[in-house]
């Protein structure tokens, strides 16, 4: 989390030549270079103008003393407030810069607990604005401490990620077991028969947090994933949960050609196949192939879907077409074992 020097692009490459001459040409390191007055008065004019001269922006000050007073002490709830109502403010860099400085403070092992609570406080309220790699770069802190058993800071770092819904950024281990947790999460709540109505958002939200705003499902989970996504979405047979059913939509919108393709041969898993006997799962089986057939560009795929659509059966009995089973048995066996 590297953010802007405060001087100039050119000014930074000018200083930071004038610095390596410092280590490689001066009298403290003998060599064949020969610096003139002319050219040292060059330099310190450089220095001066880059450095000595320029005024600190005033956000990039406040930041400073923002940083100081968060390790120092407990800040009451009405600063806090202020602090955060300042943020609106930041450029990108400045709010990454900020990132990572709270980042910073609240990892250590021996962080106290007001500065803790300081963090804690401010985080949810910045990290819309933190960039996306910013953000990513959380995610790898967390692996690095995990791989080199840095367990407290490990921890540190997960609750940050947590505080905010930002579990799509874990290490890809970390995620794949948090997408199947939240898949079995959903899965029981979906089950709940009657309750679902009230039981199924909930889950349905905690599944989209932890898939992430771009939808990315780490190779080992794209099978499950897809199949209970399809099968909740196929309702339980008791009708359509309605807060959830966006959810859904939005999650199959963000299927790639690959997982379309599994969502299109999901009849083949039993209890989808089972599901799909009952009125409401197949009207939404329709309502699934046309949400699909956009993603499906393979011309394999695209021959597939017009034979699943012309079908003159119910969906459920897709699995007994001789020709249709072969297809889908192949398929299956050539893409995900």
């Amino acid at each position: 989390m590297i953010g802007k020097p405060l001087v100039s692009d050119i000014g930074f490459k000018q200083l930071t030549h004038i610095n390596y001459m410092r280590n490689h040409a001066s009298a403290a390191h003998p060599n064949i270079e020969e610096l003139t007055g002319l050219k040292l008065a060059e330099w310190l004019e450089t220095c001066i103008k880059e450095v000595f001269r320029i005024q600190p922006r005033n956000v990039v000050a406040a930041i400073g003393k923002l940083l100081t007073n968060i390790k120092s002490k407990r800040l009451p709830k009405d600063e806090l407030k202020k602090i955060a109502a300042f943020f609106d403010g930041l450029e990108q860099d400045q709010a990454d810069n900020l990132a990572a400085g709270l980042f910073g403070i609240y990892t250590p092992a021996d962080a106290p607990p007001e500065i803790l609570d300081n963090v804690r406080s401010l985080w949810p309220d910045l990290w819309p604005l933190v960039s996306e790699d910013t953000r990513n770069e959380v995610g790898i802190k967390l692996a690095r401490f995990t791989a080199n058993a840095d367990t407290d800071r490990a921890i540190r770092a997960r609750e940050l990620l947590d505080l905010v819904g930002g579990s799509s950024y874990l290490p890809e281990p970390e995620r794949v077991a948090e997408i199947q947790q939240a898949l079995d999460d959903l899965k029981r709540a979906h089950e709940a028969h009657m309750r679902n109505y009230a039981e199924e958002p909930p889950a349905a939200q905690r599944l989209k947090d932890v898939v992430g705003r771009h939808g990315d499902i780490p190779e080992q989970a794209v099978r499950s994933y897809v199949v209970h996504l399809v099968n909740v979405f196929l309702t339980n047979g008791y009708g359509v949960a309605w807060n959830a059913e966006p959810i859904y939509k939005e999650l199959i919108g963000r299927f790639d050609g690959y997982q379309a393709a599994i969502a299109l041969r999901a009849f083949a898993n039993s209890q989808i196949r089972l599901k799909l006997q009952d009125e409401w799962p197949r009207k939404k089986w329709q309502e699934l192939l046309d949400l699909i057939d956009p993603k499906l560009t393979g011309r394999g795929d695209r021959t597939f879907l017009d034979a699943v659509r012309n079908f003159k059966g119910t969906p459920d009995r897709l699995y007994q077409d001789t020709k249709i089973k072969a297809l889908t048995k192949a398929w299956l066996e050539r893409n995900l074992t």
